[in-house]
């Protein structure tokens, strides 16, 4: 089974245990050689994501893991949160971090470009806004490859001297 067949399948499987969980599967990724995959499990939920929460859905993971056929005793796992710059991957995902910066990659070109760092001005039908330097690029759902939220620390602030 080639990795986005099995990325499709557990994705399939781990978003409905997640929200059992009262969790969110923000992504999911296979990685490294198919005999012996890296599966890697991007968890949230509301307030924020702890080590106690990813050490239980470690457990829920390992049992759908080790009852597929592709996967069994064969994997390394590998469990966390999102991190500050989460991907995005969803609708709802662009309509929940509108206002906030993001770095958008697009399959395809669009007026000139393929990659668009700004601000997430919204959704549209089928589209997101990115307002970049002035100018609101529309993007269609379907045309994007990868999608990131993005924070900027300016260590130079107030507030930040002798970390």
């Amino acid at each position: 089974m080639a990795h986005d067949e099995l990325v499709a399948r557990l994705t399939a499987l781990f978003d409905s245990k997640a929200t059992e969980a009262g969790m969110e599967l923000v992504a999911l990724e296979v990685a490294g050689a198919q005999a012996a995959p890296i599966v890697r499990v991007y968890l949230d939920r509301e307030g924020g994501i702890d080590i106690d929460a990813i050490a239980s859905a470690n457990v829920w993971i390992k049992e759908v893991l080790d009852e597929l056929p592709e996967t069994a005793d064969r994997y390394t796992l590998e469990v966390s949160s999102p991190g500050i710059e989460r991907p995005l991957r969803t609708r709802a995902d662009f309509e929940r971090f509108a206002g906030s910066q993001a770095k958008v990659t697009s399959r395809e070109l669009i007026d000139g470009r393929k990659s668009f760092t700004g601000t997430l001005a919204g959704v549209q039908g089928e589209t997101i806004l990115v307002e970049m330097d002035g100018t609101t690029y529309t993007i269609p759902l379907g045309a994007i490859d990868k999608a990131r939220l993005r924070v900027e620390i300016d260590f130079n602030k107030e507030g930040l001297d002798g970390i």
